[in-house]
């Protein structure tokens, strides 16, 4: 069973920085590209930052609004990718879910998604 396991999510001042952590199992981790997304409450979600596997060249990829801020991280001896996330703003405020994308061949990709974890950023 795929599974995606998020943490590292909790308050922090704004100015500070967070570390999301992304544990993956079930699947060709190591073959996957991963990603972070989040939804802030009203909004839709939106991507944060991917990073492809190291067999696709291990590219990274970043919204505007993470551009400077925040690095994506994949070590795929342990199956995870994390977000370092710095000089964080109230606007960041949304949960944050992991995401895996498993090539099928021909078939395409097929998408697996963590259930979130909570940043909020407030004084």
């Amino acid at each position: 069973q795929e599974e995606l396991v998020e943490s590292g999510g909790g308050l922090v001042q704004p100015g500070g920085s967070l570390r999301l952590s992304c544990k993956g199992s079930g699947f060709l981790f190591r073959r996957s590209k991963m990603s972070w997304h989040r939804q802030a409450p009203g909004k839709e979600r939106e991507l944060v930052a991917s990073i492809s596997s190291n067999s696709e060249g291990g590219g990274t990829t970043y919204a505007e609004f993470a551009k400077g801020r925040f690095a994506i991280f994949r070590d795929d001896d342990e199956d995870t990718v994390s977000l370092q996330m710095a000089r964080l703003l109230p606007e960041d405020t949304a949960v944050y879910y992991c995401q895996a994308e498993e090539p099928m061949g021909r078939f395409g990709t097929l998408p697996y998604w963590g259930r979130g974890t909570q940043v909020t950023v407030s004084s």
